[in-house]
């Protein structure tokens, strides 16, 4: 039977339209214009097409038979869709060549069209249609995997360890996704610790894949474990080298990728930068609902893979040599070099601590700098403190209040006028159970193996709570260290660009050309700052993205000189 009649008996999609356009179901036209991009076999029932753990083979279009997709876990398989003709497997892991997540076992044999990774992006960027289709499908995927726990990794933590949250953390942020296992509240724990021969003094331990038992790692170790980030060769010249992840990195990758460029982002924990951590942005142009920092950098980095960028995750730029004549090269801690003809420095900022004993000690067991879906499940029914009086506070205050049972804003100044947006400043003065404290710091932390009590100073005197949760938002400094003087930086540390450039800090770095550096280019050429590391920049999502975005085209401009 030809594959055009055999698709005129596809069956109609059922149930809702989130199931739909997870699951769709490809017209007759559709699997004629994407047949040419693959190879078309007969697949007998019981062959398994990939395992957990195999290198991504791309997606399988089912012409005949069914497709069943599971994921084994520690306790048994889950199953997670059955693929009848006219549907295809894949999720976003296909994108970057990532390893399966899950398996997929022919149910019932029938052809099958198989579409490898590469050309999977030329199906994406040729065919609109088939590739908003696809895209649309791969994140949904990826959204219930996440949302069910569904994937190659097990947690084992406790509440209470800051390592078991700086480990959900970047699963989260890094749209991995994990089951967690809670050794004081999960019944049956105790087997799964013999089984793999730990301890819960251990704590957290990553199992990956059912057999690789990973102690406390480091977040570099759980990103070589699972493979997030492709091998990179050190001789490879990249048009350009993109460092740090936030709203303006993603933005300049997304748009220097889908002009051509060979493009790598360096993120040293997960993209998304601070704006990543926000459990609701407003203000964006485009998002009257509001989204939060998680989806909106998860799109963002969907859609710079569609277009061929790659992300390395986990490590950060350690040093940049940047007295080549026709590039550079950057150096990463995890031992890797790469070379460049261009830079974008979007390595955005890195929160400011306040400068109190024991903070050190309770990060990640009391004091937080970020206020998530992860933090907020720690702060069920309890009193908890936020330090500072701009948005980014703001935004957590807010978030909080409908998971505390009480929220104390403290701020240095008499008010929030000054320092943050007023649909937020109505939202606390309207919210009962968050109180304003003006004039009022935060002088003193105490506990044992976490935060147990603190105490404030405001008009009245000190004043002491027996509260564990305190969520700090004072500022940022620049993440610029790395940079070791190559480029010109201010006093505090920001990226000096453009027409900040004074002739001192041309003539340091021996500016070679008659033309004065573009709008954001630093004294260095063909190297270029956007975003919260840049001095003088606005420090709203919003922003950022228009910088990166608009940066491209300078970098076009450099790389043609």
């Amino acid at each position: 039977m030809g594959c055009g009649m055999m698709m005129e008996t596809f069956p109609e999609g059922d149930g809702d339209d989130n199931d739909r356009h997870m699951f769709p179901k490809l017209s007759v036209a559709q699997v004629q214009r994407i047949t040419r991009y693959g190879t078309r076999r007969f697949v007998p029932a019981g062959e398994l097409l990939y395992d957990q753990g195999t290198l991504s083979p791309g997606i399988h279009i089912v012409l005949g038979g069914r497709l069943e997709i599971v994921r084994p876990g520690l306790t048994g398989v889950d199953q997670i869709a059955v693929y009848e003709a006219g549907q295809f497997s894949g999720e976003l892991n296909v994108l970057a060549g990532q390893r399966a997540l899950v398996r997929g076992r022919m149910l019932e044999g029938g052809d099958v069209l198989s579409i490898d990774t590469q050309a999977l992006h030329k199906v994406i960027q040729d065919d609109s249609e088939l590739g908003d289709l696809l895209m649309r499908a791969f994140i949904l995927r990826r959204v219930l995997l996440i949302a069910k726990g569904l994937g190659d990794a097990t947690l084992i933590g406790s509440s209470h360890s800051a390592g078991t949250l700086r480990l959900q953390e970047f699963f989260t942020r890094n749209g991995h996704p994990y089951t967690y296992v809670d050794v004081e509240r999960d019944r049956g724990v105790q087997l799964l610790l013999e089984r793999f021969h730990v301890g819960a003094g251990e704590v957290p331990i990553v199992i990956g894949r059912g057999d690789i038992v990973l102690k406390n790692p480091t977040n570099e170790a759980v990103a070589a474990c699972f493979e997030l980030n492709a091998t990179l060769d050190p001789e490879t010249v990249r048009d350009l080298v993109i460092v740090g992840g936030g709203p303006a990195g993603l933005a300049a990758a997304v748009s220097a990728a889908s002009e051509g460029l060979d493009v790598l982002v360096i993120e040293r924990n997960a993209p998304g930068g601070q704006a990543g951590t926000s459990s609701k942005i407003e203000n964006y142009l485009g998002f009257p609902t509001g989204i939060s920092g998680q989806d909106l950098a998860m799109r963002a980095i969907a859609q710079a893979q569609k277009f061929g960028a790659e992300l390395t995750v986990g490590s950060c730029a350690r040093f940049f040599a940047c007295d080549g004549a026709k590039g550079y090269e950057i150096a990463l801690t995890n031992g890797s070099r790469v070379r460049t003809r261009a830079i974008i420095i979007a390595s955005g900022v890195q929160y400011r601590k306040l400068a109190l004993e024991n903070v050190d000690r309770f990060e990640g067991a009391g004091v937080y700098y970020a206020a998530t879906n992860t933090e907020a499940r720690l702060c069920g029914d309890e009193e908890v403190v936020v330090v500072g009086g701009a948005n980014s506070a703001g935004q957590a205050a807010v978030f909080l209040s409908s998971h505390a049972r009480q929220v104390h804003v403290l701020i240095r100044g008499a008010g929030l006028a000054d320092t943050m947006s007023r649909y937020l400043i109505r939202r606390i003065e309207e919210t009962p159970n968050i109180t304003l404290l003006p004039h009022t710091e935060l002088v003193a932390l105490e506990g044992d193996d976490r935060l147990r009590t603190v105490a404030w100073r405001g008009p009245q005197g000190v004043e002491r709570r027996s509260l564990g949760r305190v969520f700090l938002m004072i500022g940022a400094q620049p993440n610029t260290e790395w940079l070791g003087g190559c480029v010109a930086l201010d006093e505090k540390g920001f990226v000096k660009t453009g027409a900040d450039l004074g002739a001192e800090d041309l003539a340091q770095a021996c500016w070679p050309l008659a033309r004065a550096p573009h709008l954001f280019e630093t004294n260095r050429r063909r190297v270029f700052a956007v975003g919260d590391a840049r001095f003088g920049s606005v420090k709203r999502v919003a922003s950022a993205v228009g910088e990166g975005s608009v940066c491209v085209q300078l970098v076009h401009r450099a790389l043609a000189e």
